[in-house]
């Protein structure tokens, strides 16, 4: 080979010219930029899908749970407080008394029957029996008015028997003055308060338990129980709790307002259910 053709033969296998990388490297970008403005979007939209998605299933839970809660209160016992009337910005208290168990009570012999004339006494349940703990009261014609209160305890009065699928079940603490009309009778605990604090700590909370007891004022007061809290939201940024009678005593309509917000994104859902108030 003569060096002319060994020159040729160098130069056809030379690697790339500067010129060459640059231009390689600008149409690389080039491609890498109309890829990324395509993919981008469908990224985008996915993280906002998947944000509205968790903030929507964590206020509906706390919303169907609540819900769930206020079904099984006892009749003309939930109230609310606080800023409900006003929403943003302030606190919402959301209180009522769960019942734990019910049945109906004899009213006449023969049989153990419930006396209304006296301070203390037994009776049989008709029906399946009761589940009764230490501490559990029963509550009869709660219309939620004076002489007929819970939270005040004109109509609530402590167990003395305590089991499990009780058939005749004891109360001490004063005279019953309303008997109700249905024979009816319903075993409470403590009561439950939600407490929704956007402007404080952005938290939704569910008070409960132990060493939450009965206040006698008309509505809850406008400071959470001195109790370990359940939290069922975070990143709250608005609540309201409305509670309206129906025109008979025995219906009401709550309503449940709930806004969650995330990365600058907010999610607002409502909630509204029909309240049996029927004592």
């Amino acid at each position: 080979m003569n060096p002319r053709d060994r020159s040729d033969f160098c130069s056809r296998n030379a690697g790339f010219t500067l010129v060459e990388a640059v231009m390689t490297i600008v149409l690389t970008g080039i491609l890498a930029g109309v890829v990324a403005v395509f993919v981008t979007v469908p990224v985008k939209g996915y993280l906002d899908m998947a944000r509205r998605t968790e903030l929507s299933d964590i206020a509906d839970s706390a919303l169907r749970r609540i819900a769930r809660d206020i079904r099984a209160a006892l009749p003309n016992s939930v109230r609310v407080a606080g800023g409900c009337a006003g929403g943003l910005g302030t606190t919402c208290f959301l209180e009522f008394i769960p019942i734990k168990a019910a049945g109906r009570y004899r009213e006449t012999g023969p049989g153990d029957f419930l006396d209304f004339t006296a301070a203390a006494d037994s009776f049989a349940a008709i029906g399946p029996g009761v589940d009764v703990l230490g501490g559990d009261s029963m509550v009869i014609f709660n219309l939620g008015i004076p002489g007929s209160d819970a939270y005040a305890g004109s109509n609530r009065r402590l167990l003395t028997t305590t089991g499990t699928g009780l058939g005749n079940v004891a109360f001490a603490g004063g005279v019953f003055q309303f008997a109700s009309p249905a024979r009816r009778f319903q075993i409470v605990g403590g009561p439950v308060t939600y407490a929704c604090a956007p402007a404080a700590n952005g938290e939704l909370r569910r008070y409960s338990g132990a060493g939450y007891t009965f206040d006698p004022n008309q509505s809850p007061n406008a400071t959470p129980p001195a109790i370990a809290p359940v939290l069922l939201a975070s990143r709250v940024t608005f609540c309201r709790f409305e509670y309206q009678a129906g025109p008979t005593q025995g219906s009401a309509l709550a309503t449940l307002h709930l806004s969650l917000t995330r990365d600058g994104e907010t999610v607002s859902l409502v909630h509204q259910m029909h309240v049996n108030n029927v004592p």
